[in-house]
């Protein structure tokens, strides 16, 4: 359902851009909306540093002035070294970021404007910032809207899964930070300084991939910014939301698990890396908006809105649906739980038989894993996992009788033997249809030497049997009967996990091999799984941003080749994160980006992943033409990763910046 135009708000509104500053001089951009009153109202940040006056200016657009338009000043800031904010860049969530973000929230809640009582929403890495920054606990903040984020940089975010490197992620995401941080201020925002500006942040970049792959264990470069490791530190209230279709969602689980009761709610609905009211697949969409609006009220202004009335945890369960790499809207309902964990849920164990198996997946299986960060295009998601299953162990359970509804994160116990120190697990849970088409459920990961911690690397004794288990990530989906439940387990997911230097894989043994899942009781969908529901979508009146038609032919979103007589396997990706648009201001703004991902199918030690991106931010009437070209690579020996990254920057037709570094990373744990 696409979003409904509001117009008309108990507020008329204003905005205006200006530079918070920080206690060293330093200027932060900030765009805020405010409503027309004389009255002082709270405030709401949206703190990152994907550039307010290009980047995220049209999904702004969309929210900042309808809070405004509801008695809020909804502020956009832009992180130091990002967009037109002074200072330079950093790690992503570093000491500096998070220390400025609590200044930028002291200095709102001390505006003539404001109550003193401040908000903090985000999407990804706003989420995040929202998240670290309640666990600061600064005094004004109140309460938080925190949108597809992790309390777990380590084990649930963009660089490892089950102890393994995400290939797929922490490649394409290194990347494009690469190629956003290179990207100029704007002389339009910035002034005349712009250049001297861009050149000294250009001097400072250096490519995360370096520091991330560096980590490779779960230390405490992780456990900065992890809030699972204090939940007690947050103080604000906190509504977590999330989407199955989004890697983040378990942080939605854990938070209500963890936090006071009382001050924190849970929405995980069906959607994709995306706000749950732009319509974009899957959907339904939701007034989310809206339901925003009743949390602010409720702590911002103390009002009762009945907010805390709703179950603690509102999760969207789908019904069984044949695999599609899109879906506009997927068949479910609503469902809430009085706690999490739910009494509603219970561990059902299924039990394993058979003959010990060997499982030696081609290094290629894995290439319709669909895309780690869905954003509702059309090729994000799993395709039917027929030809993944033929590469893995499988082991099915007919579902008789009635349905089988599952709300939670599905356990695997695995009995393996390994003849080599390390390897990888991969288990899908896939709804398997009378046709046989299979339709991908939910899936984990385990890097069999994470085994025994996150935190440590422990070798496997070579030609040895042990007992291994994993969590799955958490879904909300129902089997109807008729269809059966298969567990496919590989040694082998590229490009989403970096494939292990030694490709023996395992033998398995279902004899001591089981699958738990978290069952819901059919008795649990009662009336207040009904009373759920929630408003039609709706934004403020959009900014007016542009796409140019053009005559070039479309590429493929992903597109895999497959050379037969050499065993090598390529797979192209447009993340489509935007294209050209042109912005009511002038701007002209362009990106391309292309990621490549390629193994021969026996050797894991020929992966390879590359990143190009084309960036172009141009105002013809002033003659400011500034182009952004990066290159981000790689491969793999035995020993090290072999990383290579270069930035190419220019004025006009001048280069003003280029650089390249190559870096070898020793293979701990990854």
């Amino acid at each position: 359902m696409p979003p409904t135009i509001r117009t008309d708000f108990p507020y008329e509104t204003t905005h205006t851009d200006l530079r918070i500053p920080l206690p060293d001089g330093t200027r932060l951009y900030a765009r805020v909306w405010r409503p027309v009153t004389d009255e002082p109202v709270p405030a709401l940040l949206e703190y990152l540093p994907y550039r307010l006056s290009d980047w995220t200016a049209p999904r702004d657009w969309q929210r900042h002035p309808w809070y405004a338009g509801h008695g809020y000043a909804s502020v956009r800031v832009d992180v130091r070294g990002h967009g037109n904010s002074e200072g330079l860049p950093g790690d992503e969530y570093d000491a500096t970021e998070l220390a400025d973000g609590v200044e930028v929230i002291n200095w709102l809640a001390a505006q003539p404007w404001c109550t003193g009582r401040v908000g903090m929403f985000g999407i990804s890495w706003g989420g995040f910032n929202a998240l670290q920054l309640a666990a600061l606990a600064p005094e004004p903040l109140k309460a938080i809207v925190t949108v597809c984020s992790s309390d777990d940089r380590y084990d649930n975010d963009v660089h490892y899964m089950g102890g393994s490197v995400l290939a797929v992620d922490m490649h394409a995401w290194a990347a494009t930070m690469l190629a956003f941080v290179a990207r100029p201020p704007d002389p339009a925002f910035a002034g005349e300084g712009w250049r001297e500006m861009w050149l000294d942040r250009l001097e400072a970049v250096e490519p995360l991939i370096h520091t991330w792959l560096a980590h490779q264990t779960r230390d405490a470069y992780w456990r900065h910014g992890s809030v699972c490791e204090d939940y007690g530190a947050i103080e604000a209230a906190v509504l977590a939301v999330g989407g199955w279709h989004d890697p983040y969602r378990d942080t939605v689980l854990r938070l209500v698990e963890h936090l006071d009761p009382a001050r924190v709610r849970g929405l995980i609905g069906p959607w994709s890396h995306q706000y749950p009211d732009r319509g974009l697949p899957p959907g339904p969409a939701i007034g989310f908006l809206q339901e925003t609006l009743r949390w602010w009220d409720q702590w911002l202004k103390g009002a009762d809105t009945g907010i805390m009335a709703e179950p603690p945890l509102r999760s969207w369960i789908s019904a069984s649906h044949p695999p599609a790499t899109v879906y506009p809207e997927l068949p479910g309902r609503w469902a809430g739980e009085p706690s999490w964990p739910s009494p509603n849920v219970t561990v059902v164990p299924y039990a394993f038989q058979g003959e010990p198996v060997a499982v030696d997946s081609p290094q290629q299986t894995g290439l319709d894993a669909g895309r780690f960060f869905p954003f509702g295009n059309d090729a994000d998601l799993p395709p039917d996992q027929r030809d993944e299953d033929a590469k893995s162990a499988c082991f099915e359970i007919p579902v008789t009788g009635g349905l089988t509804e599952i709300l939670g994160r599905p356990r695997v116990r695995l009995r393996l033997r390994l003849d080599v120190p390390s390897g990888q697990a991969i288990a899908r849970l896939c709804d398997v249809a009378p046709d046989g088409s299979s339709t991908l459920v939910t899936r984990g990961v385990l890097n069999l030497s994470a085994r025994k911690g996150r935190d440590r690397i422990a070798p496997w004794p070579e030609g040895t049997t042990e007992d291994v288990t994993f969590e799955l990530n958490g879904i909300g989906h129902t089997f109807p009967p008729g269809h059966r439940i298969r567990l496919a387990v590989s040694s082998a997911y590229w490009p989403w996990i970096w494939p292990r230097a030694e490709s023996a894989g395992f033998t398995l043994d279902p004899a001591g091999s089981s699958l738990e899942l978290p069952v819901r009781t059919a008795t649990a969908a009662t009336a207040a799984d009904r009373a759920i529901s929630f408003e039609p979508p709706e934004q403020a009146e959009p900014m007016g941003v542009v796409s140019p038609v053009t005559l070039d032919e479309e590429r493929p979103e992903r597109l895999v080749t497959r050379d037969v007589a050499r065993g090598l396997w390529r797979l192209e990706v447009d993340p489509r994160y935007g294209g050209t648009r042109v912005y009511p201001d002038g701007l002209e703004f362009t990106e391309d980006a292309l990621e490549t991902y390629m193994i021969q199918e026996s050797d894991p030690l020929s992966a390879t992943a590359r990143s190009d991106w084309r960036i172009r931010l141009h105002r013809p009437e002033s003659a400011w033409d500034a182009r952004v070209e990066t290159r981000s690579e790689i491969s793999c020996d035995v020993d090290d990763f072999i990383t290579s990254n270069e930035v190419i920057c220019r004025d006009g037709a001048e280069v003003v910046f280029h650089r390249t570094w190559e870096k070898r990373v020793p293979r701990t744990a990854g």
